[in-house]
């Protein structure tokens, strides 16, 4: 058993390593079995699916992300600060880690009916590690608002705060930004994060 858990492990290992450096187009069944030194056929002990193993390498992307919004959480004092703070973390992963970052939202792929069902006997759904990080994101909005704000649910804008963020990563990565802008520096970006966050919650108030 022992050594079953470690060949998981290591498959998933392989896997994270290839999307971090060679990105999603990289992660064949085959190729994840190669590099991790076993036969092709050895990953159906553990995974199901393709898709199964996939799901397993994400939820290491959720696992590095919610560490590093841990981090980012206990260094701001009030809620906007502490939705600014993840904002900027939110950004920083995507344009760190591309292809991991285009591999943990794509949930029409993982954990799906369409591709094979549950991820395996006794692991969890990639759904597990994502809506934690949402509820996060909701409850953070919620306290930012006054009490009685004639405003849509804290969900809804939390969701389109969300995509926002989502579209600015995706348009800087691509360099679609930078082209508009007319800048790449850091700062730029903290400062379309902070707008994201105005234009949903308004300014803060100075």
């Amino acid at each position: 058993m022992e050594q079953d858990s470690s060949l998981r492990e290591r498959l998933i290992d392989v896997g994270v390593d290839l999307v971090m450096t060679e990105g999603t187009a990289s992660l064949g069944l085959r190729e994840i079995a190669r590099r991790a030194g076993v036969s092709h056929g050895a990953p159906r002990r553990h995974f199901p699916t393709h898709h199964a193993l996939l799901s397993a390498i994400a939820r290491r992307g959720f696992a590095d992300l919610a560490a590093r919004f841990t981090s980012a959480l206990a260094g701001a004092a009030t809620p906007r600060e502490q939705l600014t703070a993840l904002g900027r973390i939110y950004v920083g992963y995507a344009l760190e880690h591309p292809g991991m970052f285009e591999l943990m939202f794509r949930h029409d792929l993982l954990d799906s009916e369409r591709h094979g069902g549950p991820p395996g006997p006794g692991q969890p759904r990639l759904r597990e590690s994502t809506l934690p990080l949402f509820e996060l994101l909701v409850g953070l909005v919620a306290r930012c608002r006054a009490e009685g704000e004639d405003a849509p649910p804290a969900a809804v804008t939390a969701a389109a705060l969300w995509a926002n963020l989502h579209g600015v990563a995706q348009l800087w990565g691509w360099g679609s930004l930078p082209l508009v802008h007319g800048h790449h520096e850091p700062a730029r970006l903290d400062l379309l994060v902070t707008a994201a966050l105005d234009a949903h919650l308004g300014p803060v108030a100075r």
